[in-house]
């Protein structure tokens, strides 16, 4: 990875939380470590962090709260979040799912297995990164102007405008099309 994204560690356990930092590391990103949940909630309202690596178990605030709280979060760009444990099974994976959690990895982390899922957090936030684009962009119509919308039926600007944001119209006349229109039809009255 060339950009160097940032990555947010937290982890309790001194030496897991340098492991898991040299792993990000040489996966090509710029790791930040914290010592727990909280510390961690601090400094993802300070920076932004593109992926967040969190154990599961900490004093004060656990990784799945974590993940709460950042999936609770609006306005914000997505984190990818993977929950460490150092215990597994399916009611640990399904809570953490539940949570939010993009993955979740056992401990001991095998640096392969980090460094994959790493890439998959890459190709997701790059797919985001597009989809976010992509929803940008609103097809209308060059002559009629009406919008196409998610059902790809074809509807006039004033109900894909009312149905998607609470919105009523009003109907008015601009000065240009007054002076265009109206003011017309008023001379050829007199």
């Amino acid at each position: 990875m060339a950009n160097q994204a940032t990555v947010l560690v937290v982890d309790d356990d001194p030496v897991s939380g340098r492991q898991l930092s040299a792993l990000a590391q040489a996966a090509g990103y710029r790791p930040t470590l914290v010592e727990n949940g909280r510390q961690a909630w601090d400094a993802l309202k300070l920076s932004r962090f593109r992926v967040v690596i969190s154990d599961w178990y900490m004093p004060e605030l656990d990784g799945v709260e974590l993940c709460r709280r950042v999936r609770a979060r609006r306005n914000e760009a997505y984190v990818y979040f993977i929950l460490v444990t150092s215990r597994g099974g399916k009611q640990q994976y399904l809570t953490a799912m539940q949570a939010g959690a993009d993955d979740f990895i056992a401990k001991p982390v095998d640096p392969d297995e980090l460094q994959a899922r790493l890439g998959v957090a890459e190709r997701i936030l790059g797919l985001r990164r597009e989809l976010e684009q992509l929803e940008g962009l609103l097809p209308i119509c060059s002559y009629c102007k009406r919008i196409r919308n998610e059902r790809d039926e074809w509807e006039s600007l004033e109900t894909y405008i009312e149905q998607r944001f609470a919105t009523a119209f009003t109907h008015s006349i601009c000065p240009d099309c007054y002076t265009k229109h109206v003011q017309p039809q008023l001379d050829s009255q007199r």
